[in-house]
């Protein structure tokens, strides 16, 4: 057993090797779930609801995000090594996709068990910023997802440490350690929502369209810096959809405001 073989490798055994980008995912998503399952317990809800949840919407999720980045980087690679395409072990999630697919899946899931979709979504979404904060790292030990050239003054300048700034050398040059400012930003989005927001929310749904809103905020800044955006044309597709985001985020609390059930009004079935 030799721990980090090379730096995206947790631990190899033989031929048999974890990935830290699978390691990474799998911590913030199980953040996620037990953020979720002490919601639903505070709600008056079974917790063990989201056991069944849980694994379906994580694999359905990275089938989404894995679709979603073959669907905009589809090149040689996947024409002539087919199988490439679902080596999600070498990276390339892209996490809109799985977010599109998850609501999908998360709608059905909780309409089937008579759970308004909105008291759900304000249960789980605030951890999803966790798991796709603790996701980004992922990107880290793949030397994914980061920005333009930078000096090494500039990075020292930010008090990152060491191991950080030995990474952001990639291709002989600096880079801006976007996965960082996006993890950084999703952290600081999840406080907002479970410290302030959820403070003064007085309707049903303002904590899930909130995710929306400050997501959106922080990936159309950072994807501004990126070097490997998805594209369509000349548009960065993350910039698009979190503008979509932003935009459906800000009407969604609107209508709840003025439409939505209040929280002291709900009950549960």
């Amino acid at each position: 057993m030799r721990f980090f073989e090379n730096f995206s490798t947790f631990v190899s055994i033989g031929p048999f090797h974890i990935q830290w980008y699978a390691i990474v995912i799998l911590s913030g998503a199980c953040f996620a779930y037990f953020l979720g399952q002490y919601r639903f317990k505070q709600l008056g809800y079974n917790k063990e609801i989201l056991s069944d949840y849980f694994f379906a919407l994580l694999f359905i999720g990275i089938v989404g995000a894995r679709i979603w980045y073959v669907i905009f980087t589809f090149n040689d690679i996947y024409i002539n090594n087919p199988i490439e395409i679902f080596a999600v072990w070498h990276g390339g999630l892209a996490i809109q996709g799985g977010i599109f697919t998850g609501l999908i899946y998360s709608y059905f899931f909780f309409k089937k068990r008579n759970i308004p979709f909105l008291v759900a979504g304000d249960a789980i979404m605030p951890g999803v910023l966790i798991a796709q904060a603790c996701g980004r790292w992922g990107n880290f030990f793949n030397h994914e997802a980061f920005g333009g050239e930078v000096s090494l003054n500039f990075l020292q300048s930010l008090h990152l440490p060491q191991f950080i700034v030995d990474n952001m050398y990639i291709g002989g040059a600096y880079h801006h350690p976007t996965f960082l400012y996006e993890s950084v930003g999703n952290i600081i989005a999840f406080l907002l929502i479970i410290f302030v927001i959820r403070k003064f929310q007085k309707h049903i749904g303002i904590q899930f369209f909130s995710y929306f809103v400050l997501y959106g905020i922080v990936r159309f800044f950072v994807e501004g810096m990126r070097t490997d955006s998805l594209m369509f044309g000349p548009i960065r597709m993350a910039q698009l959809i979190s503008i979509v985001f932003l935009i459906a985020g800000i009407a969604g609390i609107i209508y709840v405001h003025f439409k939505g059930k209040k929280v002291e009004e709900f009950q549960v079935e």
